[in-house]
């Protein structure tokens, strides 16, 4: 089984200019130590799509990053980006997981409904999106948690059936 080796970005203005703190992001790495997961780095970048797509792309194409998850820029805000800059940038769809967060945790709030996250590879990189509430991270992650060590054994080329 491939060890996860993640990156947690959290897209977010004010964060990023430290007039808010972090707990989406910090709620993320709690959640990935917890299923033995390696933090490789965890970065708070403004909502800009370029820089966005460019640190995406960056961590995505290094060999010892297998996941990367971020956390906010994922709603009907003008400066929402997250969703833009992951599509630049993925090789290939992953929607069912995208799909599957929004089903399930709209059975805990409307507001599930406009949520634009998107999920992707780019080379043996799965990426996902997760809103930018430390509430709507632990539900979205709770989804997606079963299938997260298979996902990246697929990725790792580890395609026997079990």
């Amino acid at each position: 089984m491939a060890k996860i080796h993640a990156v947690v970005i959290t897209a977010s203005d004010a964060c990023a200019r430290g007039e808010r703190e972090d707990k989406s992001g910090e709620s993320l790495i709690e959640l990935l130590t917890e299923i033995g997961a390696h933090i490789v780095a965890k970065e708070i970048l403004t909502d800009d799509l370029e820089p966005l797509a460019d640190k995406l792309r960056a961590y995505a194409d290094r060999p010892d990053v297998n996941l990367i998850i971020t956390t906010g820029g994922t709603g009907f805000g003008l400066r929402d980006n997250t969703p833009e800059a992951t599509q630049r940038i993925i090789e290939r769809q992953a929607p069912g997981l995208a799909e599957a967060m929004r089903i399930e945790t709209l059975k805990n709030t409307p507001m599930a409904m406009i949520s634009r996250g998107v999920s992707g590879i780019r080379s043996q990189t799965l990426i996902l999106n997760l809103p930018g509430s430390p509430k709507a991270v632990r539900e979205s992650f709770a989804v997606i948690k079963p299938v997260l060590n298979h996902a990246i054994d697929l990725l790792a080329g580890e395609t026997r059936h079990r």
